[in-house]
């Protein structure tokens, strides 16, 4: 298996849908390998949070087993549900998803995007599904709230800074599990600080790291909006904090911080994935990559 490694318009509600079980599989994920299991509130108990409520089973559903996703997205013709508010009274946002068909060519309105494996009839073989859709951001809408602790603008490409629209694909079950792992922060006594280093990774970016030199694999699952690169930054100086509080901030750290995702996974399998522990280098500080591809992969 190869190895990761780091380099239209949101419309905000005041409440959205509390979507029926039938309509949900479109939008907790937006894509992903077809071997992939959906989200779903089997094996959660009471103590899962907020969303935890028999009486409301499709909220249950959107707002994740962590309790804080605050979005969800809808492609165009679906059924707009009825008004709702998560448990704590903050608004859910609606994502509406641009189909993956409206992109002709390479570029969307001038944002250069590339083409996914698979996407044109004679170029790469596909391992995985292609997006159904993706959000097209802009500077009115980087700011929305995708989670709790999460916003649109986290998880974006980083390149073409001037340009806009800019082009997202993003699974809410990344969103989970990523805020899951801020609550097991929480209770080691740590802040729910993650910083997503790298996100999503449009195709033509991700092509520019691919081989010995860039690291990243062709097929990379940032590709599909259900991989980040993070680390722990509660003192907000951009790299890694001292996590294992040996006065030194290594790939130790990264350990660490890894060792906690496990600890994630075991509790909540619907999230399973890959986990990666990288070391700093002339770029960057340690961090840990973490998707949830739907099976255990170590690296």
């Amino acid at each position: 298996m190869k190895h990761e490694r780091m380099a239209g318009r949101v419309m905000s509600l005041a409440g959205v849908a509390v979507l029926a079980t039938s309509a949900l599989a479109g939008v907790l994920g937006m894509a992903g390998p077809a071997s992939r299991p959906s989200m779903s509130s089997a094996g959660a108990g009471a103590g899962d949070g907020p969303a935890a409520d028999s009486s409301a089973p499709g909220l249950f559903r959107v707002l994740g087993i962590s309790g804080q996703i605050r979005a969800m997205t809808l492609l165009p013709g679906a059924s707009r549900p009825a008004a709702s508010m998560a448990p704590d009274g903050s608004a859910l946002n609606i994502l509406p998803l641009v189909p993956l068909s409206a992109k002709l060519g390479a570029n969307w309105r001038g944002y250069h995007v590339g083409f996914w494996p698979g996407e044109r009839a004679a170029g790469s073989r596909a391992r995985y599904r292609l997006p159904a859709g993706f959000l097209e951001v802009t500077p009115r809408n980087e700011d929305v709230p995708l989670s709790t602790h999460f916003r649109v603008r986290d998880f974006l490409t980083h390149d073409q800074e001037g340009t806009w629209p800019k082009v997202l694909v993003i699974q809410f079950p990344l969103l989970d599990k990523l805020e899951l792992l801020s609550a097991e922060l929480v209770r080691l006594g740590k802040a729910p600080a993650l910083h997503v280093m790298s996100g999503f990774r449009t195709p033509q970016y991700n092509t520019l790291g691919v081989g010995p030199l860039g690291g990243r694999a062709r097929d990379s699952r940032h590709m599909y909006g259900d991989a980040a690169d993070v680390f722990e930054d509660a003192d907000g100086d951009g790299r890694m904090d001292d996590l294992n509080g040996d006065g030194r901030i290594d790939v130790k750290d990264a350990r660490w911080l890894a060792a906690v995702a496990e600890r994630v996974e075991a509790a909540h399998p619907e999230v399973t994935g890959g986990i990666g522990i990288y070391p700093a280098n002339g770029v960057h500080g340690p961090f840990v990559h973490v998707d949830t591809r739907g099976f255990r992969a170590r690296w």
